[in-house]
């Protein structure tokens, strides 16, 4: 008896399995990038474009600057365009209420404090692919992102940075 069963699990709707290439983004970071993906397409591209014509409209295309200054945008718009894609392609979301306070994690927002001067400062621990640009955040691929994710509060992490060691003591985490 030798039968095959075709068998198909059933999942939660917003189940999928994990794959190597996921982005994870938080439910903010998701939706700035739609709006950045939804910008480029439908303002900025044709913003390109009219440059590019308005270019061709001076004459030489070898020796016209603005031609290829507009070239250059535009593969820049085009190239920024597939990237976000390939991003929002591989998103696995992670929502604001499955983030611990317990240890670091991606979406946590972290205070920390430089051992040696005091100072202390505020991030939100996000992917690489999210901070991108946003000066509150810090990418996991960071130096102080890969020391403090899954540390919990009151540790003292070690930095390696160009100039030498920085110790960071985790203040809280929210």
């Amino acid at each position: 008896m030798n039968e095959e069963y075709d068998f198909q699990p059933s999942y939660p709707d917003d189940y999928r399995e994990e794959k190597e290439t996921d982005v994870v983004l938080t439910e903010e970071g998701y939706r700035k990038l739609q709006e950045e993906l939804e910008y480029l397409k439908n303002v900025k591209r044709w913003e390109v474009a009219k440059r590019l014509e308005q270019a061709r409209s001076f004459g030489d295309l070898m020796e016209n600057s603005e031609y290829e200054d507009a070239k250059h945008e535009q593969a820049f718009v085009l190239g920024r365009i597939v990237e976000i894609e390939r991003i929002l392609d591989n998103a696995r979301i992670i929502r604001q209420e499955d983030i611990g306070q317990e240890e670091v994690a991606l979406g946590s927002t972290v205070v920390l404090e430089d051992v040696e001067r005091g100072e202390t400062m505020t991030f939100r621990l996000v992917s690489y692919a999210e901070a991108r640009g946003d000066d509150t955040c810090l990418s996991d691929r960071s130096p102080v992102g890969k020391a403090i994710l899954g540390r919990k509060a009151g540790e003292v992490v070690d930095v390696t940075v160009p100039s030498g060691v920085i110790k960071y003591r985790i203040v809280s985490i929210q």
